[in-house]
């Protein structure tokens, strides 16, 4: 085995970790709402998110080679690798991406133990910018594209990471308001079943899309390294068992939940009823569903905040939590900087030591911070026992109070 395949494998069992970490962070998007308000159980929610964002993964790889084309210039248009990147087997590119994956992971796994939901696509993002820069300087990021359009990590990334959330919240707010509206004199007990009922639909369109999704960047990245070696050379395609490692991954992370985000996003910010779950699901699926169809790469944590939000904001007299609102709101501006951060210091680590010893050095300090941080959490464990439990710290604030 050579010293390229060696650190390929490492590439590939990092991206991997990544997609697991994606999942398992991402699963609150989707289900916080449905746990929070018992219209599904913690166990079944995430079970049946994982099974969903199983299936999602294989519905479309559309965008797959060429996803990391939105923030960095180390793909051709046809998604090959840039030929300066190939020399020596291709190890160049290999320890950019190995650096910007360990990024990714790290951010995810620090919100993780936070509880702070944020988004894995521009946890990934920014590891890759960092490691870009640290390895081929600033001009390796496609900051705005030709300027003919929105492109870029400015208009790909940065500008719908603002609007996103702003849109779902809107739409939200206005759907949460009718429904109360529309019910006005139903007994609430008719109102909850039903909705509760709309819930798990609408929860199930946003797992699926989920999948469909984020699957993608990690199939992507995995392909692009198997093309830099020489292992595959089909670029219009990706193959079968990169597809379904990444589903599995993912689906895995899914169902093993992320309960300490699952906890701040379903009963963290706003006391929600069923009626507003099903508007806040609702809001998130036609929000990502649009936004795919028009190429942008939006975070789903974004926006399924953004509805969760808005539906605090469109009901009468609900309470909304302003203080968490505001960190998880830091942690989205942080994201894609500390990402960023990470990935340059483990690009340079990995430059500075060299080789495959570099490469190994690099994927050594990701296990050393991922079991240290996996052992900090169990000083004070949530899982599916507990994530119901009620909120404590501050008395949420009536809406009415800040208006």
């Amino acid at each position: 085995m050579t010293e390229t395949t060696v650190v390929l494998v490492l590439v590939i069992v990092t991206a991997l970790g990544f997609d697991f970490t994606n999942g398992f962070h991402d699963t609150a998007n989707a289900m916080a709402t449905s746990i929070a308000t018992k219209a599904l159980r913690p166990k079944v929610a995430v079970a049946l998110s994982g099974l969903l964002n199983l299936i999602g993964a294989f519905l479309s790889v559309e965008v797959a080679l060429t996803v990391t084309n939105a923030v960095v210039k180390i793909q051709n248009s046809n998604g090959t690798p840039k030929a300066e990147l190939l020399e020596g087997g291709g190890f160049a590119l290999l320890l950019i991406v190995l650096a910007g994956l360990v990024g990714g992971i790290v951010w995810n796994l620090v919100t993780w133990l936070l509880g702070l939901p944020s988004s894995s696509s521009h946890a990934l993002f920014g590891g890759l910018v960092g490691s870009t820069i640290a390895g081929l300087g600033w001009a390796g990021v496609n900051w705005n594209g030709n300027g003919t359009k929105l492109d870029g990590l400015v208009g790909k990334v940065l500008l719908p990471a603002v609007m996103s959330p702003v849109i779902a919240a809107v739409i939200s707010a206005a759907g949460t308001w009718l429904i109360y509206k529309v019910v006005i004199g139903v007994a609430q007990r008719f109102t909850d079943n039903g909705f509760r009922w709309g819930q798990i639909g609408s929860a199930s369109l946003v797992s699926l899309a989920h999948g469909t999704n984020d699957a993608q960047k990690t199939m992507g990245v995995i392909t692009l390294a198997l093309i830099a070696t020489g292992d595959w050379t089909d670029t219009k395609s990706i193959p079968f068992w990169v597809k379904a490692a990444c589903a599995l991954a993912i689906a895995l992370g899914t169902y093993l939940g992320g309960w300490r985000i699952i906890r701040t996003l379903g009963k963290g910010l706003v006391e929600i009823a069923p009626p507003q779950g099903m508007a806040a699901e609702s809001a998130s699926a036609a929000v990502i569903l649009a936004s795919s169809h028009l190429g942008f790469a939006l975070s789903t944590t974004h926006v399924a905040t953004g509805s969760i939000l808005g539906t605090g904001i469109g009901k009468p007299g609900a309470q909304v939590r302003w203080g968490v609102a505001g960190r998880m709101v830091l942690a989205w501006l942080i994201t894609l900087p500390a990402a960023a951060v990470v990935g340059a210091l483990m690009w340079w680590i990995g430059h500075l030591v060299g080789g495959l010893a570099g490469a190994i050095v690099v994927f050594l300090v990701l296990l050393a911070l991922a079991g240290y941080m996996y052992w900090h959490s169990r000083k004070a464990p949530v899982d599916h026992n507990n994530v119901n439990d009620e909120w404590a710290g501050a008395t949420p604030e009536p809406v009415e109070a800040v208006r």
